[in-house]
């Protein structure tokens, strides 16, 4: 039997226990342990696991047997620190794709991203670094989804959409064909997207439309 490789899981939150059950079910590695910030959960137990420090104790687990983790942080501009924190240091970081989420031909995935439960990957669709699908999101062919974006449950993006670094779409989120969301801008849950989205905008409605 292939031993596995260990994993750390940073982050002890709701979204933590999402990224906790696909990792388990996914079967590729053993989870050591998680890393808080909160360090009054150290030496706690969180969904079954132990909570091994917070961010001071990572070099001193980096090594040949621990070298692997993911961040489990929803938050984008908190997810995308902590992968600035631990790349350097020499952390590899893998990815959770739920077994029952739907990838086709082509699809590329980067590093430390997180594909949830009823997810449709259509072809050639390429995610970034950690990128986080959430529950039942689909994405149709050759959508472009640049790092550190977070796709909430029930989106559904058309083909060939893209969204620039850092963005948030929200709840229910519907984006037609072609669009092109810029970096760090917010989408408001249950809009319907249908013209391209400048950098750093707040946007919401059906069609969406600027927040005042």
């Amino acid at each position: 039997m292939k031993v596995k490789e260990k994993l750390i899981v940073y982050g002890a939150s709701g979204h933590a226990k999402v990224v906790i059950d696909i990792v388990e079910r996914q079967g590729e590695f053993e989870i050591a342990g998680l890393i808080d910030d909160d360090l009054n959960r150290r030496g706690q137990q969180f969904f079954g696991y132990p909570v091994l420090g917070s961010r001071a104790e990572l070099p001193a687990l980096l090594s040949a047997q621990l070298r692997h983790a993911i961040v489990a942080i929803g938050d984008n501009a908190g997810r995308a620190a902590v992968a600035a924190l631990m790349e350097p240091q020499g952390w590899r970081f893998a990815n959770a794709v739920h077994p029952g989420a739907s990838i086709s031909r082509g699809v590329e995935i980067g590093p430390g991203s997180v594909i949830m439960a009823a997810c449709v990957l259509n072809a050639d669709a390429h995610l970034g670094a950690h990128v986080i699908v959430n529950t039942g999101a689909t994405l149709d062919h050759d959508c472009r989804i640049e790092d550190t974006v977070h796709i909430a449950p029930g989106c559904h993006l058309c083909g060939g959409v893209s969204v620039g670094p850092g963005s948030l779409l929200g709840v229910g989120t519907t984006v037609t064909p072609g669009v092109k969301i810029g970096r760090n801008a917010i989408i408001g849950a249950g809009s319907t997207v249908i013209r391209d989205v400048a950098d750093y905008a707040k946007i919401s409605g059906s069609p969406a439309k600027p927040l005042s």
